[in-house]
């Protein structure tokens, strides 16, 4: 199964994409926690409104407390029982969840956010929800930078990333001169800037992960392009526009449908994911963890994936590197009970499924990726599990987690 259908909103994409999903989660109630589970545990467990549900976005760990988005959840308006999603904090220590903001799912505040958010010194903290770029301060109050029209872009469903000047620079899935993504620029003023428009030809189309900001130039992948289809990685010069292609993807053993953030290295490498592709179990491969050298465009699979039961189908997400050079991330599919698994994946090629999800109170579906605290623990969201009934979201049947592991 695939999540994106890359020119609906963000909202109907993850409803089809749980739809489909919601028939293993039965099992996970049934069986147990990984060879890994004393090193797991579940911080916070959503509820619906007025907590958030289903959260996609990576977190954001800042002084002892983890910040994310809901796509559904918070206070609901009459006739929206699902709520229209949230900001919320969650303490390490405690596990006490705070909504720092409920979207009300109008022009002025529009909601449904499926990134996660960055922060600056001040405090302010950044998103992206529905067709708005939006500011946040510590106590919730918020402003709308820019709504996205079309033109210049439809559904940004990345995590931004920030310059050194407060520039924020991100991608929109859709939208842009010829309606296949674009790349953009806000700077401070406000004023939006589209830096390149996607044609859907060997350039790619449906941008639908962050921005690499790396020695000047904005690195990110597209899930799709054409003639080859399954998508590319691009490097885009964000003074000039210039954009190159540095690899596109055959859907075969190298892989296919990028949809993750790219991370680098000093050595002038690129590491990320792909939806499918490889040569693992399912027919059209469920996914590799790539490098690529961006002088000589050279691509070498770090792993393939092989889904049931004993490694992980279909990570979404982007990586995470420690001290010692060991990735880390996860696999929306694939583990004991097809409910996603988080992963280790060593220097030397070694992947170690740290955590297999049973789609109980644990967790199921991990879109977003992780981060890694001071103490080398990693945390990150489940989409669905935790709660069963999920207040008043009746069209999913849990809500979400918030989950620490150590490895």
């Amino acid at each position: 199964m695939h999540r994106f259908a890359c020119v609906l909103s963000a909202r109907s994409l993850l409803t089809a994409s749980l739809a489909r999903a919601m028939v293993v989660l039965a099992l996970g109630t049934v069986l147990g926690q990984s060879a890994q589970a004393q090193t797991f545990k579940v911080l916070h467990m959503f509820t619906g409104p007025p907590d958030g549900g289903i959260p996609e976005g990576t977190l954001l760990l800042h002084a002892g407390s983890l910040y994310g988005t809901t796509l559904y959840g918070g206070e609901s308006e009459p006739n929206a029982l699902e709520g229209n999603g949230t900001v919320f904090e969650v303490n390490i220590e405690t596990g006490k969840e705070i909504v720092l903001h409920a979207f009300a799912g109008t022009p002025s505040d529009p909601g449904s956010p499926v990134a996660g958010l960055i922060r600056d010194s001040a405090g302010n903290f950044f998103g992206n929800a529905s067709d708005a770029v939006f500011q946040m301060n510590s106590a919730g109050a918020e402003i709308i930078l820019h709504t996205f029209s079309g033109p210049d872009g439809e559904f940004p469903e990345c995590v931004l990333v920030r310059n050194s000047q407060g520039n924020l620079y991100g991608t929109t899935a859709a939208g842009g001169a010829y309606g296949y993504g674009t790349a953009f620029k806000l700077d401070t003023a406000g004023t939006l800037t589209t830096l390149y428009s996607f044609t859907g030809l060997s350039d790619g189309s449906y941008p639908q992960a962050g921005l690499l900001l790396k020695n000047g130039n904005l690195y990110g992948t597209t899930r799709e392009s054409y003639p080859t289809y399954y998508g590319t990685v691009f490097e885009l010069n964000p003074n000039t526009g210039s954009l190159s292609t540095l690899y596109s993807f055959t859907g075969g053993a190298d892989g296919g449908y990028p949809e993750s953030p790219l991370i680098g290295d000093g050595q002038g490498n690129l590491y990320g994911t792909t939806y499918e592709g490889g040569n693992g179990a399912s027919g059209v491969g469920d996914g590799v963890v790539f490098k690529l050298n961006i002088a000589t465009r050279q691509e070498t699979v770090l792993h393939t994936f092989e889904g049931q039961p004993d490694d992980g189908a279909n990570p979404q997400a982007g990586l995470v590197r420690d001290s010692a050079g060991n990735f880390y991330g996860t696999t929306v599919n694939g583990g004991a009970t097809n409910a996603g698994t988080v992963f280790e994946l060593s220097m030397a090629g070694t992947l170690t499924a740290l955590h297999s999800f049973t789609g109980g109170t644990d967790g199921a579906y991990p879109y977003a990726g992780l981060v890694i605290g001071s103490k080398g623990n990693l945390y990150g969201v489940a989409s669905q599990g935790g709660v069963s009934g999920c207040s008043t979201l009746t069209q999913f049947s849990s809500c979400g987690t918030v989950f620490e592991i150590t490895p």
